[in-house]
């Protein structure tokens, strides 16, 4: 006699934005998709939304900063901390998203009353 086939199914789902990521993608030298293809998929999407940052590191092609940051912070600066903290665990062929909160804060502001 065969027993009855049973099923377990877990199900969990949420909402996706598109793009799929926010603030910053890194795109590996090798990865699947180039950078000209994911820009035109950017600007259908998000029309001026990101701007592509140029790398010369071994590994990473270029990089997709969401304009919203770059008017917190220069794109020296961001690069340069991708470079340190991101680009070494980048191998060629990814592609990486990077949640980059950017947090201002003024210790003291001084200024004339009029």
């Amino acid at each position: 006699m065969e027993s009855p086939i049973k099923y377990s199914v877990q199900l969990s789902f949420e909402e996706i934005k598109l793009p799929p990521f926010e603030d910053i993608l890194v795109l590996g030298i090798n990865s699947p998709h180039g950078k000209n293809g994911i820009s035109k998929s950017f600007e259908l999407l998000i029309p001026n939304g990101f701007e592509i940052v140029e790398t010369d590191h071994e590994n990473i092609d270029c990089v997709f900063v969401n304009n919203r940051i770059l008017t917190k912070m220069s794109k020296d600066k961001i690069l340069a901390i991708l470079i340190k903290n991101v680009f070494p665990f980048v191998s060629p062929s990814e592609i990486i998203k990077v949640d980059f909160k950017v947090t201002i804060t003024y210790t003291t502001i001084e200024d004339e009353l009029i």
